[in-house]
């Protein structure tokens, strides 16, 4: 089961180029998220873009459905915060791809490199510590 599966809201496209979050929100502690970490990784952001536009759907449902596509096992649960999320996210299910359609986005998604680390120095070591 994939842990964030819309990574905290970035590919659903509503993190934005220069973007900042207020204190009490945690993307504000996660590197991944700084102003310059995220105008770096919006190429990943502009990809899962192009591919909604020619699905005919959102970003939000490309991510779910490429992860689902990965393997039948695969269970993508994202935090929903509103009905329109839910039903949108339900979408996905109805979303599919070729073999071919697979093999070209996994080719394009190798060839990006993310900057900033998910979590902050502190969280990773819990995680990495297995807490």
């Amino acid at each position: 089961m994939p842990f964030s599966p819309l990574g905290k809201g970035f590919l659903t496209g509503a993190v934005k180029r220069g973007q900042t979050f207020a204190a009490n929100d945690f993307r504000s502690k996660v590197p991944r998220f700084e102003a310059e970490n995220i105008d770096k990784n919006m190429v990943l952001v502009d990809f899962v873009t192009e591919i909604a536009q020619r699905k005919q759907c959102t970003p939000a449902q490309v991510a779910l459905s490429w992860l689902m596509a990965q393997k039948p096992w695969i269970v993508a649960i994202p935090g929903s915060t509103s009905w329109k999320h839910l039903s949108e996210n339900f979408g996905a299910a109805a979303i599919t791809y070729t073999d071919e359609e697979m093999r070209d986005i996994n080719l394009r998604l190798a060839q990006i490199t993310l900057s900033g680390h998910r979590y902050n120095a502190d969280s990773q070591k819990s995680i990495d510590s297995g807490y």
